[in-house]
């Protein structure tokens, strides 16, 4: 037992609706300093959790992730919404380190007075399969469930193969397109898809971006078209070579042309979602990215009750990694007013390789 410890919180909830989409989530980090311990390293425990939901059309899509004194620790994907008559619901845990670890759906519709739901669990390479129907006469109440595999033998019962989800949903000014599969050994990949996107003053030239992810592995494939639209909130990095054209007679010469990035940014609300992918060597690289090479990031400033409020929360993630998602770097900071004369501040840095680089809160008077 800890003879004294000194704990800071902070906890950050914000939730914003623009349209038909919502955005909200939670952002709570907790240091815990026992100065009884030998060392200052010792005595600081850290651990910060990230939550963001995306609702739309009745849907709503969470992402957890946590990271602790050891690095990153844990990353949760849930999705639940209706379906036709059908409700819907799935949670899948992963291991940072690239190990899948569970996947749990679940089901249910009403018909004619009597409940039937389905729920498929997997762990530790087994599965379990279980059936239920419900429903009662007034006097009798009758609940049946229906039970296969589980039975701890690490092997994929049922004569089960595979399992792939498709999904369709609007994400900013974009339509998103996700596949996520799985097969008897565990998670195999998931994709995003976008496509139809813009480069302004050239309507007629198109891309179609797919990123995915594998526990080990990340690619992200540009695939150009040739279309008609109108870019709403998609930035393309492009650059082309151009030699000549300094001196009498010297032909102007416009080379190879370079797709090297791509920068979502949308609003909801007072809330601000950034997306910034830079794989070239070709072009400006964005300054947000430092040495790494994607970052995804919400910020807003607004007014609180007693005064201006703001926050961002950044992840940053390197190539050279070969966790799942490889996630580098998060980053985190939040201002309030509480008067006129006196602002509250707090922020962190944290390293997935070494821990907390930096962590930092204040507030300022001024009279």
């Amino acid at each position: 037992m800890r003879g004294f410890a000194v704990g800071v919180v902070v906890v950050l909830r914000v939730g914003v609706c623009s349209g038909a989409q919502q955005l909200s989530g939670e952002w709570e980090t907790r240091v815990t300093a026992d100065p009884s311990q030998p060392s200052f390293a010792d005595a600081l425990d850290f651990t910060t959790d990230l939550t963001v939901n995306y609702e739309v059309g009745g849907w709503t899509f969470t992402s957890t992730t946590r990271f602790d004194d050891d690095g990153w620790a844990d990353q949760t994907f849930a999705a639940g919404g209706v379906l036709g008559s059908f409700t819907f619901s799935s949670t899948a845990n992963f291991d940072p380190s690239g190990a899948f670890e569970g996947l749990d759906i679940a089901t249910g519709i009403a018909l004619a007075g009597i409940a039937f739901d389905l729920d498929f669990d997997w762990f530790d390479y087994d599965i379990e399969l279980t059936i239920g129907g419900r429903g009662t006469t007034g006097l009798v109440d009758i609940d049946i469930d229906v039970t296969f595999g589980g039975d701890d033998n690490d092997v994929c019962d049922l004569n089960w193969a595979e399992l792939q989800v498709e999904a369709s949903y609007a994400f900013c000014c974009g339509e998103i397109r996700s596949t996520i599969e799985f097969d008897c050994d565990g998670f195999e990949h998931i994709t995003f898809e976008v496509q139809r996107i813009t480069i302004p003053n050239l309507s007629w030239f198109t891309l179609s971006a797919l990123i995915r992810f594998e526990l080990e592995t990340k690619s992200l494939v540009i695939s150009p078209t040739f279309d008609f639209g109108a870019d709403l909130c998609f930035e393309v990095y492009a650059s082309q070579d151009v030699t000549g054209g300094t001196a009498p007679g010297e032909v102007l010469i416009l080379g190879d042309f370079y797709i090297s990035g791509l920068k979502l940014e949308c609003e909801f609300a007072d809330i601000t979602f950034t997306g910034i992918s830079f794989w070239g060597n070709q072009g400006s690289k964005p300054s947000q990215l430092g040495s790494y090479w994607e970052m995804y990031e919400i910020e807003s400033n607004t007014e609180g009750c007693c005064g201006p409020f703001g926050f961002d929360v950044a992840i940053v993630f390197d190539e050279a990694s070969t966790n799942l998602a490889d996630i580098a770097w998060l980053s985190g900071s939040l201002s309030y007013q509480l008067v006129e004369q006196v602002t509250f501040d707090a922020g962190v840095e944290f390293d997935v390789g070494s821990g907390v680089d930096e962590w930092y809160i204040g507030f300022e008077v001024e009279f």
